[in-house]
């Protein structure tokens, strides 16, 4: 079977390590998988090749001949949305008439041309499949959840003429069948990670924390990730023998960091290597994540999966992924005042923490692993398209 996937490649968020996560993991199983993303320099470059010249220069920049990428031309992109060009929509249609996939998976990029997907995959007779990421809090309560929603229901219409939607949670499925997504179009496959990449072990960044114990937040440095409330509860505790690690970058990142500058903070900044994010949560006792609104966060099941004892906030699914005790769950209201309450008793009984990171891992290892993901979604593309083989 061959794929067609529209993704992102850039910038880094969680719609990047989904895409590139799901699409080397159906390689691996042996299907033909042509990634499509937003890049205008290789765009440009294929717009000056004759067709016969395209598979030896893509070949000359290191893609696969026989499943090359395409590069749509864009406007802007940023970590939240895409702004296409005006000739983005015939570069896709050329594309996957070029390509001619079996099926076409869109990891939806928040961008107009997600909404000509439906009437563009239904005229080449191509089964859509839809990822629908965006964060949510179904309880609407705060300005940030509020936004969040009106990006659902103005997606709700074009997603209801996708053939398959998946999202990530129960929760996230019941927002869209209320929004009038037929609850058959919906398959809740939760996001999955490697267990075998995200491991418990010793950490070779140990030692440049001087000995304290680590506590981490991991992710953007944006509004609707309520750092700042992290930050607060943290100075007024000033936990002892302790660090907060922030690692991430983002809109908010110079303002957090000029007002809450001091020692027992390290602002460590985006990290792009695997090992080192990996080693970071090796070292971190504790993973704290504040968010306000949430899909469900990637790098939440890395972290249970490292053994890393976590707090998140109920915002989207992340409540539901540390249900039953496999975590701390927040409420996004008044978390400040919660932080403040829970850090010195995480501070003080390193027998709590150790307990509630081996049942975050053995959570993940019963729900959310990658290779669970990708079972899941062979038996979804097998359902629209059952007269082509799934990869042996």
């Amino acid at each position: 079977m061959r794929i067609a996937w529209l993704g992102k490649k850039s910038p880094f968020c969680g719609n990047v390590s989904y895409g590139l996560a799901t699409t080397t993991a159906l390689k691996d199983r042996g299907y033909g998988v042509n990634f499509i993303h937003f890049d205008t320099p290789a765009a440009q470059l294929g717009r000056l090749m004759r067709p016969e010249e395209s598979r030896e220069v893509l070949e000359v920049l290191g893609v696969e001949g026989d499943e090359p990428e395409v590069a749509l031309s864009y406007l802007m992109k940023s970590q939240m949305y895409t702004i296409p060009s005006p000739g983005a929509s015939r570069e896709l249609r050329e594309s996957l008439e070029r390509l001619q996939p079996d099926l076409v998976h869109a990891s939806l990029t928040l961008s107009p041309l997600d909404f000509r997907l439906p009437e563009l995959c239904q005229q080449l007779g191509v089964p859509l499949v839809a990822t629908f990421h965006p964060p949510f809090d179904a309880s609407l309560r705060n300005i940030t959840a509020g936004g969040q929603q009106l990006t659902y229901q103005l997606y709700a219409p074009s997603l209801a003429k996708f053939d398959r939607v998946i999202v990530f949670s129960d929760l996230q499925a019941e927002v869209l069948a209320r929004l009038g997504v037929k609850e058959q179009r919906l398959a809740v496959i939760p996001n999955g990670v490697d267990p075998n990449i995200w491991c418990p072990g010793p950490s070779h960044l140990a030692g440049h924390f001087a000995g304290r114990r680590v506590f981490l937040y991991m992710g953007r440095l944006a509004t609707e990730k309520n750092v700042e409330a992290l930050l607060k509860a943290w100075r007024l505790v000033q936990p002892e023998g302790c660090v907060l690690v922030v690692v991430g970058d983002g809109p908010l990142r110079s303002t957090l960091q000029a007002s809450h500058d001091s020692p027992d903070v390290v602002w460590w900044g985006y990290e792009p290597e695997l090992r080192q994010r990996v080693a970071l949560l090796q070292a971190a006792e504790v993973f704290l994540l504040p968010s306000l609104v949430e899909g469900l966060s990637l790098a939440l099941l890395e972290a249970m999966a490292t053994g890393t004892a976590c707090v998140a906030t109920d915002a989207g699914a992340d409540g539901e992924v540390l249900e039953g005790g496999a975590g701390i769950v927040i409420s996004t209201q008044g978390v400040t005042t919660q932080l403040r309450t829970l850090l010195p008793v995480l501070r003080d009984q390193p027998l709590l923490t150790a307990e509630l990171g081996r049942r975050a891992r053995s959570r993940v290892l019963e729900r959310y692993t990658l290779t669970g993901n990708i079972d899941a979604l062979e038996r979804l593309y097998q359902e629209l398209v059952p007269e082509v083989p799934l990869a042996a």
